[in-house]
């Protein structure tokens, strides 16, 4: 009996051996993983689209890799960042019309699931290299603690390129929670420090990294030598055929103030060597064939300032839900399953990224909220046809208060929408585009086919009763007397000064929440994690 239970103990281990090789194999077979995401890139400001600005390393990817061709973003920053880290729409998550300012203390709720941390439990070392921009007022809300293993970068937005790299006034340059004090242009900082990543890797697990640079967000800036390759750069931009660009750049050159053009140029030139700093180290480590490298833009091209980025021939900037402000420069390359030169044109989303991304490496997505996206990846690399169900929408409120823009689309119809919501009246102008056949959206048909406006502005209302009236606004100045620390490394509040429990605010109970929740309506709600409401009385009635 005793050797019977020996060896049957003896079989068990052998197979749990067996079975945790297998593991650590299919582990190590498992693609690497680097996200590149440039903040502010025009349509028409890389090589391969026709610019005037060298991007030699992303008309590389583009050569070896597909096309995205159809990629859309949220027209505004956090929005993008919080939909690629959720797989979720940031209508939901209280991020959708503006960005997490500097004096804000909201972030994306720890409840929610982070893409990192589903590559982290799958066996993938994750690092963060860049621009954070999803909240800083507390741990939880610190790249550390939302799946990175390493965080090298800066938490806000306009740090500057060089040092001190501050914001509003705070040094904002760290390095896992401590303040870093390298000497260099911003750009290649980051360029630096994920080949050295690359470089110091655990060679036995695969790596997840994620490389978002704040170039070319101002305020512009670069080495001399770019400066001075593009001194002389044609700074006559067409049209953008958008009230706030063109309006913006008239009064930009009635000050006559100096074009942007030049330097804008000079820091996307700087932001490809950075890119294709990276891609040579992945050569010459040998991991280049099995990387999944993933590019794109975090929104339109700024082009309302004189000068600046060029959206060409698509209609719009940052800011708008005009294509110009949402339909961005996008590029996969994985060189053993994918063939380079390819173009896809299917409409692909920021909130897609996860699902995808998770679905080409095997990973099992942990999300604790159902993916407002889907996975692309068997239309990318078998050519099968992605259907969608439901309309794709986005919005901002950036830069005026109360001034919405708004979209609904799918594959055939595009509505567009400025809501202007003054004291007495609220003035919605109308743009439906035929964006199959009008993709540049030179043709408003609002007039000819009204029944399809109602219709999807009626879709519009009830996704935005999906904001909650907690989320942040469009407030791009800070609150009277308000300072920002000298170091935004020390700033974050750590969980053990927190109450162990998240606040409800001023309302006693969940059953007067749910009746303020009702009485709220279409105005937004109180409840978070709604899937479906009943619109007439605007009462959730789940939440997930």
């Amino acid at each position: 009996m005793l050797l019977k239970t020996h060896f049957a103990r003896t079989i068990l281990a052998v197979i749990a051996a067996s079975i945790l090789a297998s593991a650590q194999v299919t582990a190590a077979e498992r693609p690497n993983v680097v996200v590149i995401v440039a903040d502010d890139l025009g349509w028409a400001d890389v090589g391969y689209h026709g610019g005037n600005i060298d991007t030699p390393s992303l008309d590389r990817l583009a050569e070896q890799g597909v096309q995205l061709n159809r990629f859309y973003t949220t027209p505004i920053c956090s929005p993008t960042r919080a939909a690629l880290m959720t797989g979720r729409d940031p209508m939901r998550l209280g991020v959708a019309y503006g960005v997490i300012m500097p004096w804000d203390n909201i972030g994306v709720n720890p409840a929610e699931h982070f893409m990192p941390e589903s590559f982290g439990a799958a066996g993938y070392q994750t690092a963060m290299v860049g621009k954070w921009h999803l909240g800083h007022a507390q741990m939880t809300y610190h790249p550390n603690e939302r799946g990175f293993e390493h965080f090298y970068g800066h938490l806000h937005t306009e740090v500057g390129f060089y040092p001190p790299f501050a914001n509003v006034g705070g040094k904002d340059f760290q390095v896992n929670g401590v303040t870093a004090d390298d000497e260099g242009y911003e750009t290649y900082l980051l360029a630096d420090e994920v080949s050295r990543y690359i470089r110091e890797r655990d060679t036995q697990k695969p790596f997840f990294i994620y490389m978002p640079f704040i170039a070319p967000h101002t305020p512009l800036d670069a080495p001399a030598e770019l400066q001075e390759k593009y001194k002389d750069i044609d700074t006559d931009l067409p049209p953008a055929r958008s009230n706030q660009t063109d309006s913006t750049r008239r009064i930009s050159k009635m000050l006559m103030r100096e074009s942007a053009r030049p330097m804008y140029a000079a820091v996307v030139d700087g932001m490809d060597q950075a890119i294709g700093q990276v891609l040579n180290t992945l050569d010459e480590e040998g991991l280049s064939d099995n990387t999944i490298v993933l590019f794109f833009s975090d929104n339109g091209g700024a082009a309302y300032s004189y000068g600046g980025a060029d959206n060409a021939p698509l209609r719009g900037g940052k800011g708008e839900t005009f294509e110009g402000g949402i339909r961005v420069v996008s590029l996969m390359r994985w060189p053993e399953k994918l063939q380079g030169g390819q173009i896809f044109d299917q409409v692909m989303t920021v909130m897609d990224v996860f699902p995808t991304l998770a679905d080409a490496a095997g990973v099992d997505p942990l999300n604790t909220f159902e993916f407002d996206g889907s996975s692309l990846w068997p239309s990318i690399s078998e050519g099968t046809t992605h259907t969608r169900e439901d309309m794709i929408m986005f919005a901002s409120e950036i830069p005026i208060y109360g001034s919405f823009k708004l979209t609904a689309f799918d594959n055939t119809w595009k509505l567009v929408q400025e809501m202007e919501q003054d004291q007495l009246s609220t003035t919605v102008t109308n743009y439906l585009f035929k964006i199959a056949d009008d993709p540049n959206e030179y043709n408003n048909l609002a007039a000819e086919y009204p029944d399809i406006v109602v219709s999807m502005s009626k879709a519009i209302s009830e996704w935005r009763a999906l904001h909650p009236v907690s989320g942040t606004r469009s407030v791009l100045i800070p609150p009277p007397g308000w300072r920002a620390p000298k170091d935004w490394a020390s700033y974050p509040r750590p969980l053990e000064d927190l109450q162990s429990d998240t606040t409800l605010g001023l309302v006693p109970s969940e059953l007067y929440l749910r009746i303020l929740d009702m009485q709220h309506g279409q105005r937004g709600r109180l409840m978070y994690g709604c899937l479906e409401r009943w619109w007439s009385l605007g009462f959730c009635l789940e939440s997930n």
